[in-house]
Formats: structure tokens, sequence, C-alpha cells
């Protein structure tokens, strides 16, 4: 939450001329209500089986080419294994606690899974060694826009795929 998965999703997408999508808006289209209503009225485990039907659902789409998914879609096992399924590259944007927090203070989204300080560092900690298994991660800093980070990434993607092309 509030690493700018979003943001840098779109600006990512723009630069290699594709689509992008962030699962939460996806969900919402298709349940008719937000995060924070599903796991207000249903719970956290319910709003997890409609990301995955979602993301199984978006995966399928082969004119999405970069999706962003929430802080806790990676989580699930089950997720991480439909990406790999699709050939998928993950990308983890590592941003610092007190970023995070910042933004989910002034930030307009519903944090429903952060309602304190507290509880959000606690997440923040729990999902770290799990988003640590993403292909690649990206070091997020409070001076650098989404365009500064999406271009990183493509440099990085490049500098990879350059990689595996020598060692063939």
């Amino acid at each position: 939450m509030g690493t700018g998965k979003t943001t840098v999703a779109h600006n990512l997408a723009r630069e290699l001329n594709c689509r992008a999508v962030d699962l939460d808006y996806v969900i919402a289209a298709r349940e008719a209500r937000d995060a924070k209503e599903i796991i207000g009225q249903d719970g956290e485990a319910a709003f997890r089986r409609a990301e995955t039907e979602a993301l199984r659902e978006v995966l399928r789409d082969e004119t999405a080419r970069v999706i962003a998914v929430g802080g806790g879609a990676w989580t699930i096992a089950e997720n991480r294994q439909l990406i790999a399924q699709s050939g998928g590259l993950t990308v983890w944007l590592d941003a610092p606690f007190e970023l995070c927090w910042q933004r989910i203070e002034t930030g307009s989204a519903a944090r429903p899974l952060a309602p304190s300080q507290e509880v959000a560092r606690r997440l923040y900690a729990e999902r770290r060694p799990v988003y640590e298994s993403a292909d690649l991660r990206i070091s997020v800093s409070e001076n650098e826009s989404a365009e500064e980070i999406a271009t990183k990434i493509v440099e990085l993607v490049d500098e990879q795929r350059e990689t595996e092309s020598q060692h063939r």
C-alpha cells in the first residue's frame, strides 16, 4: 500500500505502448463494490477470492500487459502461481514504510487493512518476505516520479533480456 503501483503501472504501460489494468478497479466493476465495501461486508477472505478470480480473468486478456495488483494479492500463493504460469514478470516497488504511510494518510483511496500506523507497519513487515520473491525489486524513494520509476523498470527488463540472450 502506498508504493505507487497504480500510477507507475500506467506510466509503464504508456512507455511500453500497451494497456495497464488496475486489479482493484476490475474487482470493483465485477463486484459492483470497492475493496473497502467487500472487506467490510464479507471479510478479507471474500475479497481475496474475488481478487484471484479477477486476476485469472485479466491474465486471460492478452491486451493487458501491465497489471497493478493490490499489496495483498502477491501474498496469495495461487496468485503468484497464476502470474508465473502466464509468463508474467513481477516487479516489487520497494518503498520505505514511512513513505508508504505518508501516502496512505494523505491519499484519497480507502485502506481498510491499514486503519492505523501500527497495523499498517505490521502488515508491511509481514508481507516483505513474500514480496522478495518478485522477479525484480525496484527501490522507490520520495523524490522519484512515477515516470522515472517506470523508466527504471524498462531499463532493468532490457538489461535482464540482454544478459539472458548473451547466455544462450
